[in-house]
């Protein structure tokens, strides 16, 4: 008898199976597609010699995570390549805002009114980080904080909506590049705790960037892969569960799968009937016959550059896909530039780009044009540029990733408790109601992402149950 099987090869599930091999249990991980990922993947999915990442592609959560950093990936293949900038935003007068390695210079592109409130938001965390980063990412209970008052004090600034923080910001400049943050992941921007979204992934930059894996996604999810099998796991693809009996005999099952399907697999009945799944995205993946043409010099070095023209946009684009059943006219858009770090990702003188547009869960319909016409508003010639683009609406996105219920890329609503405490209001998010099963997915504390910490927290339960029977 094994002592856990994981269902579901995505970054979550390989994290939690490789801490748990780490600590002496044998293990074995069982995933439908015919390779590990889950949302950090590669393919070709344009035209040959173009790597794409169909679903994540910047990490700047990645190179952050506790879990990551505290497993030998390095030595498995994973290399994290940094853009000249993390993320640029530009605006349609040809200027931009930027989000740099560099407190100072981010703040000087908001220009000379916003340059000292920001650097007194982010300078009072920056020197904690790692500590503060840790203690947020482990809630709920899965560690005592380290520093719960740099926590509280993060807690006071980031649990109101982010409209209240942004109120520091007396230009939009600051407050557009600040409401991009909080988009990334489809929250309304008045939404509960939705200040600390934007500050974390604003932190995350500055302490260590927004890199691109080398090579594509794929080599997150091959090196935890490569290291849980020197830890003597085994990884089985190709292998659908619909029921427990369709696993080994095991001690415990983790599943990094949607609430909905856990409890489908597991019989769980109604217990996660009030999880909510949240907006869904339309995604392009381009390959192109050269850079983007921006029309600001900002955003040519960034390896992600939003794109809205201001605050209100990106606010009215956000309501229309949370709030609404179409989508709206000017999407705000998160695009990824992963050949500016990594030219082996196209071949010479060609370029991968990455584009998404929030639209309503389930939507049926197709953006390229909303999104393209958006794009030539910062870059004028953009089209020309395309020579492929393999476009992905929110059925073809839960197609490739049964997780993404409805399109959905958070895995459930990022809004209201739901934002922390998920899937259900519990102190122990982890555990089910069968004491032998249990979820790691994104779905559970911290929420979306490619850092694993879902799987790390999770495992945490798992063998402290295990070391109890």
């Amino acid at each position: 008898m094994l002592d856990a099987v994981v269902v579901g090869a995505g970054p979550n599930g390989l994290t939690a199976a490789v801490e748990l091999a780490r600590r002496g249990f044998s293990v074995a991980v069982f995933e439908a597609q015919g390779t590990v990922g889950g949302g950090a993947r590669t393919e070709e999915l344009t035209l040959p010699g173009f790597r794409h990442d169909p679903c994540s592609a910047a990490h700047p959560l990645g190179i952050n995570s506790p879990a990551f950093r505290d497993l030998p990936l390095e030595r498995y293949g994973l290399q994290w390549l940094h853009p000249g900038l993390p993320m640029a935003h530009p605006f349609l007068d040809g200027s931009a805002a930027v989000l740099s390695r560099s407190v100072g210079e981010t703040a000087a592109s908001f220009g000379a009114r916003d340059a000292g409130p920001y650097r007194r938001l982010v300078e009072r965390f920056l020197p904690r980080w790692d500590t503060l980063a840790r203690d947020f990412m482990s809630l709920p209970l899965t560690a005592l904080p380290r520093d719960p008052v740099t926590l509280a004090r993060f807690g006071l600034v980031g649990l109101p909506p982010s409209t209240w923080l942004m109120r520091r910001f007396r230009d939009d400049k600051a407050k557009t590049l600040f409401a991009g943050l909080v988009a990334h992941v489809m929250a309304p921007l008045g939404g509960f705790a939705t200040g600390a979204i934007g500050l974390v992934f604003a932190l995350a930059a500055h302490a260590r960037g927004w890199p691109v894996a080398r090579g594509g996604s794929q080599s997150i999810s091959d090196a935890l892969t490569a290291y849980l099998k020197d830890l003597g796991g085994a990884v089985h693809t190709d292998y659908e569960v619909k029921r427990l009996d369709d696993l080994p005999p095991a001690r415990a099952y983790v599943f990094d799968t949607s609430p909905t399907a856990l409890a489908r697999i597991a019989g769980l009945g109604s217990h996660y009937a009030n999880y909510r799944y949240g907006p869904s995205v339309f995604k392009i993946d381009y390959a192109l016959d050269g850079p983007v043409p921006w029309t600001a010099e900002e955003p040519r070095s960034a390896g992600t550059v939003q794109i809205g023209a201001d605050s209100a946009e990106i606010g009215a684009a956000l309501h229309a896909a949370s709030g609404t059943d179409h989508a709206p006219e000017r999407p705000f858009l998160i695009t990824v530039q992963p050949s500016v770090a990594d030219p082996t990702r196209a071949p010479a003188g060609k370029h991968v780009f990455w584009a998404y547009g929030h639209v309503p869960n389930g939507w049926s319909g197709d953006l390229t044009d909303a999104m393209e016409r958006q794009l030539e508003r910062f870059a004028p010639g953009f089209r020309d540029r395309v020579l492929a683009r393999a476009t992905a609406g929110p059925a073809e996105l839960a197609a490739r990733n049964a997780n993404y219920v409805g399109g959905d890329i958070s895995s459930g609503a990022v809004s209201g408790l739901q934002l922390l405490l998920r899937p259900k209001i519990s102190l122990f998010p982890y555990s089910t109601p069968h004491p032998a099963v249990f979820i790691c997915s994104s779905a559970t504390p911290p929420g979306p992402g490619v850092h694993g910490m879902s799987g790390h927290n999770a495992a945490k339960a798992v063998w402290r149950r295990l070391r109890q029977t």
